[in-house]
C-alpha cells in the first residue's frame, strides 16, 4: 500500500520525523531553494503538512488543492494562516497541554534568575570575585505580586506556581475567568501599575501584538520585571529594549524575541536581563509528547476519525 504524502514544513525533533517518515512519504520543503518547482509535482498527491514553526500561509494552502489537514508541534499557531485554512475547511491541530508545566517551569525559573541575579552570580564565582567579597543583596520573590497576561492553561500553571512561592498573583484576559479566585483586571497598564512582575502568557498574533507597549512598561516602572514566554510580536521590543536600557524597568527574562533568532546587542549587554533561545518546551519528554500527538492527529484526520485537539 503506497504512503499517504505529507509535507513537512519545518525540521522536527529526530524521532519525531523518524515516525514521521515511517507512516509517511514525506517531502522536506523546508530544503527547498526553489517552492514553486518543489511543490509542482505533489500538487495532486499531498494531503496533510506536519509543521512545528514552519510557515504555512495561503499560498502553500492553494499550491495543494487535495490538503486534508495541517497539523502543528505546536501550541501556539501564529505561523499558520488559520483564515485561510478556515476559508479551505481544512481542520488545523496544535498541541496543547503536553507542554504547560515545561513552560510554567521556565517562566518561573527566568523569574527566580532575574530577580536573584543568577546569570552574573555565576560570573561572579567562575571569575574569582567571591575572594573580593560578597555580591550585592538581590531581590525576594515571596511577597511580591505576580501578573500574568494570559490566562490559559499555561498561565494557570505559572500562577499556581508563584502562589506556592508566596506570591500573590492577578491576572489580565480578555475576560474574567469565574472559576478562579484571582483578582482580575480589565485594563492591562492598570494591573501594570499594581504589580512588580508580569508574566506574558497569551497567545501570539494581531490580536496581541504591542500589547505589552511603552504604555504597559512605564506603569511597571523601575522596579518592574517583564517575562515573556510566550510570543516576542506580544511586547513592544523597542520601547522594552529603551526602559531597560535607561533603567525605567528593573529586568527582563525573555525566551521569544520580536524577531528571533536575532537577538539586538543592547540587550545583550545588559546584567538585568536573563535571555533563553525559545526554550520554553525544549525537554526531550514533551517534545516527544508534542510530535505524538500531531502524528495522532494525523493519523485520525486520514483514518476518519475525530481528530483529538483542533485549533477550531
Amino acid at each position: 500500500m503506497d504512503k499517504i504524502d505529507v509535507i513537512a514544513a519545518s525540521t522536527f525533533y529526530p524521532p519525531v520525523i523518524e515516525a514521521l517518515s515511517a507512516a509517511y512519504a514525506v517531502h522536506h520543503l523546508y530544503r527547498a531553494t526553489d517552492r514553486a518547482a518543489f511543490l509542482a509535482p505533489l500538487k495532486n498527491t499531498v494531503r496533510g503538512i506536519a509543521t512545528f514553526q514552519g510557515k504555512v500561509d495561503a499560498a502553500l494552502m492553494a499550491a495543494l488543492p487535495r490538503l486534508e489537514i495541517i497539523a502543528s508541534m505546536s501550541i501556539g499557531l501564529d505561523h499558520i494562516d488559520l483564515e485561510a485554512a478556515k476559508a479551505r475547511g481544512i481542520p488545523v491541530t496544535n498541541t496543547p497541554d503536553v507542554l504547560t508545566d515545561d513552560v510554567a517551569d521556565l517562566a518561573i525559573g527566568l523569574m527566580i534568575a532575574v530577580a536573584r541575579r543568577l546569570i552574573v552570580a555565576d560570573r561572579y564565582a567562575r571569575a574569582g570575585e567571591w575572594l573580593n567579597g560578597p555580591m550585592p543583596l538581590q531581590t525576594k520573590l515571596g511577597g511580591a505580586t505576580l501578573g500574568v497576561l494570559g490566562m490559559g492553561r499555561i498561565g494557570q500553571a505559572i500562577a499556581r506556581r508563584a502562589m506556592a512561592m508566596g506570591m500573590t498573583v492577578v491576572y489580565h484576559n480578555p475576560r474574567p475567568k469565574p472559576d478562579l479566585s484571582y483578582r482580575y483586571y480589565p485594563d492591562l497598564a492598570g494591573m501594570a501599575a499594581d504589580i512588580d512582575y508580569l508574566v506574558v502568557a497569551c497567545p501570539g498574533g494581531a490580536a496581541t501584538r504591542h500589547m505589552v507597549n511603552a504604555r504597559v512598561i512605564e506603569a511597571l516602572g523601575p522596579k518592574g520585571t517583564v517575562i515573556n514566554i510566550a510570543r516576542g510580536s506580544v511586547i513592544d521590543q523597542a520601547a522594552l529594549v529603551m526602559a531597560l536600557a535607561e533603567r525605567r524597568l528593573a529586568g527582563a527574562g525573555l525566551d521569544v524575541l520580536e524577531n528571533e533568532p536575532n537577538v539586538p546587542e543592547a540587550l545583550t549587554r545588559l546584567d538585568s536581563v536573563v535571555l533563553t533561545p525559545h526554550v520554553g518546551s525544549a525537554t526531550h519528554a514533551t517534545r516527544q509528547a508534542m510530535g505524538q500527538l500531531m502524528l495522532d492527529n494525523l493519523a485520525a484526520q486520514f483514518a476518519g476519525n475525530k481528530l483529538l485537539t483542533p485549533a477550531f
